[in-house]
């Protein structure tokens, strides 16, 4: 796969080789723990995050190109220095691009529930991509999981216990309540917007 000629931000991360792997420190020239958000759609759970916890490094992945230039432009305009985003499928990004060992936390927030049953195939949460998933983390790391679909909060209850390989943990209360800072997607906004209930799950390894 070479590298694509058409002009690109200074945030976003353009691999010159997509046939080896990279290392956090090359991607944002530190080391700070490296954080994933598969499929960062408009980007305001990525940049708030990024804003949030300065010493962390994040990058988004997304395939559409309007969003990626939507997420540049805000990262831009935030002066966010932190957080990168990459055109690129998730499910390669884990397991040819990114150094094993390397992802503190990834998250997986409101993504495609693809609720046909001829369609489950092409869900992300798979056994193979849970074993790639599991060689991506640190040795502390985390699995965060969001989704207003009930059969696909089930399907990953499922493939999370057939995997047996990670530890569900409790999902911490809201920063204003003691807890972690969580921002919410525009798709959680959306949907709670229109009164449905968002499944959310946290493993580790």
């Amino acid at each position: 796969m070479p590298a694509c000629n058409r002009p690109t931000s200074p945030s976003e991360f353009m691999p010159d080789d997509f046939f080896r792997r990279y290392s956090n420190e090359e991607i944002f020239g530190n080391d700070h723990p490296l954080e994933i958000d598969m499929g960062c759609g408009d980007g305001s759970f990525l940049l708030d995050m990024a804003e949030h916890y300065p010493e962390r490094n994040f990058l988004g992945v997304e395939r559409l190109l309007g969003r990626i230039r939507g997420v540049c432009k805000g990262i831009q305009e935030r002066g966010l220095t932190n957080v990168k985003v990459l055109r690129l499928e998730s499910q390669y990004t884990l397991e040819y691009l990114l150094q094993p060992s390397s992802v503190s936390r990834l998250h997986l927030l409101c993504p495609d529930p693809w609720p046909k049953a001829r369609h489950h195939k092409n869900r992300l949460v798979q056994q193979e991509f849970l074993q790639i998933l599991q060689q991506s983390l640190t040795p502390d790391g985390e699995f965060l999981f969001k989704t207003d679909h009930p059969g696909y909060f089930e399907w990953v209850c499922e493939e999370m216990e057939l995997y047996a390989k990670f530890n569900q943990l409790p999902w911490p209360a809201a920063a204003e309540e003691g807890g972690f800072y969580y921002p919410k997607t525009d798709f959680q906004r959306h949907w709670e917007k229109q009164g449905k209930e968002i499944f959310q799950l946290r493993y580790g390894q």
